[in-house]
């Protein structure tokens, strides 16, 4: 097995970490660390000299990794965290200010956590993602410019354009803002910093993996619902959300008259949690 990341990157650790869970005895050949190539015009070199066809070029020397969730740019002028990456460069996104002037909406069904159609539209998860990109893209959604801390230990800066990952992220929380328990929603983002992290470092097929995914989709059970966003000049905003399986029941919510909720009742809540505190303002008095 072969790959081309280089020694400093994270992604030589999650595909060698990849290969050893599912099969050890693979043979990893590495060439940024095991043949004479100390940079990137060195790969260019290399690559012209055996006709290897290349995107990159010495005007255009960012690292571009892509698949259908994103596409990634590092190296070139990015290497200067100051310095605004080339308009030119976005191949999924429209900048912002060229999006149309007008809104457009869509409408995203999820089951179970997982997203299955688009306005109304029922479509496996590659066609899912591929329309949404594209939408996203028109809109000039889902470009990012951060710095990052590499697994290795040292930071980088890198762009990025997820125009449908952007649209879905939103969508979902959207859904599950009125379908989770709170607690279950609170226990599972408490979960999430690890979750993410054994994603980014490479461990998605460890035992503590699959631990967190098993719980993941025990959160996600009753996440069943449709969402409706407004695309505009970059930004994705939620405008709307239902479920059949919503928890969010007017009656209660209401600012106006009810006959369910006895406001009264907050009384005691409210002495029963303030306990605490009243019996602790005495003892922090004294000298």
């Amino acid at each position: 097995m072969s790959h081309g990341a280089t020694g400093k990157g994270n992604d030589q650790v999650r595909f060698e970490l990849s290969y050893t869970a599912l099969s050890p005895d693979l043979k990893i050949i590495a060439p940024w660390r095991q043949w004479q190539l100390k940079s990137r015009q060195d790969l260019l070199q290399f690559a012209e000299t055996h006709g290897i066809p290349v995107p990159v070029t010495p005007e255009k020397p960012y690292s571009m990794d892509g698949n259908l969730l994103h596409l990634s740019y590092e190296g070139g002028v990015l290497e200067d965290p100051w310095s605004e990456p080339d308009p030119e460069m976005f191949t999924m996104t429209v900048a912002p200010e060229d999006a149309p002037d007008t809104p457009a909406y869509v409408e995203i069904d999820f089951e179970q956590g997982n997203p299955v159609a688009v306005d109304g539209d029922r479509l496996g998860c590659a066609d899912l993602l591929t329309r949404l990109n594209d939408l996203g893209g028109a809109n000039g959604i889902g470009r990012v410019d951060l710095v990052e801390n590499r697994f290795v230990g040292m930071k980088s800066r890198g762009v990025y354009e997820t125009p449908g990952g952007t649209i879905l992220r939103m969508a979902h929380q959207a859904v599950e803002s009125i379908t989770m328990d709170r607690e279950v929603l609170h226990l599972r983002d408490g979960l999430i910093p690890r979750y993410a992290s054994l994603i980014y470092n490479g461990f998605w097929f460890s035992p503590e993996m699959r631990l967190l995914q098993d719980t993941m989709d025990a959160a996600q059970e009753n996440v069943w619902g449709r969402a409706r966003l407004k695309l505009y000049k970059g930004s994705c905003q939620v405008v709307g959300r239902k479920s059949p399986r919503s928890l969010y029941q007017s009656e209660y919510a209401t600012f106006e008259k009810d006959t369910v909720f006895d406001q009264s009742d907050a009384d005691g809540f409210i002495k029963l949690l303030g306990l605490r505190l009243r019996l602790q303002g005495p003892q922090g008095k004294k000298e």
